[in-house]
């Protein structure tokens, strides 16, 4: 399928304390994907206000503010009332509101096709215990871990929690880039682990650690039986006991990226399988970046899945398909040609019982 005469809304930024990282992927797909059609960028604030850019970047002078419609022939409008036509909206927005569904679920009421997974897909692999535990009863190794609510206190799952054995990782249960995230490796700083998280999210889990981990990681595009794994790569902390978001943004010495990863060729193999697993058995549908942590036994667990990883040039999701030989605007390609053909499979369903 050709692109050259779509017009594709590249929607970024958001509410989310992923914000910063989401302009940048975007920047580099708004930049790519302009030689190939006609590209919208949309940025959203973190006040959750929608404004149509000139270029893509952080908030300008001269951005437009709309608002985004369900029903109708333009799913976006100015505030005087004009209307913007949209052919496919392509979401680059990670963490809370953007990777979690919720978008998902509002370009899925105004009809327009959207590149990456559905709402379900969304929704359940954001949310790190649905996801293991749909891991889990498809065969794929994930780690003991204990769930925790707010208003629950800590203290009532002690005994449980203290099965794991330190160290554990205390977590926010549905956002990335390890925000939030804290090592205890010692019980007296559980209770200062378990606040910190739950300033970010309103679940979080404790999960049993793999001390001195290997990060590795396969992306996948596709869907179905045409869904397609990256070979492994790797993620190498200089200098910190574990991948945090300073290693990932801040640190520009933070980590080392390598790929393809050294890993044997059976553990290459088994972690590609498991990949292609989850993300079928979530109903995954046009990209994903899969994680596993790799202990010094040789043993892997699966860590967490990605639905709209980071997609600037130096992201692990682009680096794993040009290791693999592929052009990575040809990806984005793809990934919006398949969104098309979704939402013309959906509209050929029926939507009365007669």
């Amino acid at each position: 399928m050709d692109i050259k005469n779509l017009t594709v809304a590249v929607v970024y930024g958001g509410k989310s304390v992923e914000h910063e990282v989401s302009v940048h992927s975007a920047g580099d797909v708004c930049q790519i994907l302009s030689s190939k059609c006609k590209v919208l960028p949309i940025f959203i604030d973190k006040k959750g206000r929608w404004f149509l850019q000139k270029k893509c970047g952080f908030a300008s002078a001269s951005d437009a503010q709309i608002t985004a419609l369900v029903g109708g022939s333009c799913p976006l409008r100015t505030l005087d009332g004009k209307g913007i036509n949209v052919d496919v909206f392509f979401p680059v927005l990670h963490g809370t509101k953007g990777e979690d569904g919720v978008i998902q679920g509002l370009f899925e009421m105004t009809e327009i096709p959207y590149c990456g997974c559905g709402v379900l897909t969304s929704a359940a692999g954001m949310d790190k215990v649905i996801s293991k535990t749909i891991a889990g009863v498809n065969g794929v190794p994930v780690l003991p871990h204990v769930g925790l609510s707010a208003g629950e206190k800590f203290e009532s799952k002690l005994a449980e929690i203290k099965k794991l054995e330190l160290p554990v990782f205390v977590k926010p249960v549905s956002l990335g880039s390890s925000v939030g995230v804290t090592k205890v490796k010692e019980w007296a700083q559980l209770e200062a682990a378990v606040n910190f998280a739950f300033k970010f999210d309103i679940n979080i889990m404790i999960e049993r650690g793999v001390d001195h981990a290997r990060e590795i990681f396969c992306a996948v595009y596709g869907a179905g039986q045409n869904a397609r794994v990256s070979p492994c790569g790797e993620l190498i902390p200089n200098g910190r006991e574990f991948f945090d978001y300073h290693s990932k943004y801040i640190d520009p010495e933070g980590c080392t990226v390598k790929v393809p990863a050294a890993v044997s060729a059976e553990t290459e193999k088994a972690m590609r399988e498991y990949s292609l697993t989850i993300f079928k058995s979530l109903r995954g549908d046009g990209l994903a970046r899969v994680d596993f942590l790799l202990g010094r036994d040789g043993k892997f667990y699966f860590s967490e899945i990605n639905t709209l990883p980071g997609l600037s040039n130096t992201s692990l999701f682009p680096q794993l398909w040009r290791a693999a030989g592929q052009d990575y605007g040809a990806v984005l390609e793809d990934i919006i040609t398949a969104a098309v053909k979704r939402a013309q499979t959906l509209k050929k369903l029926q939507t009365d019982k007669d």
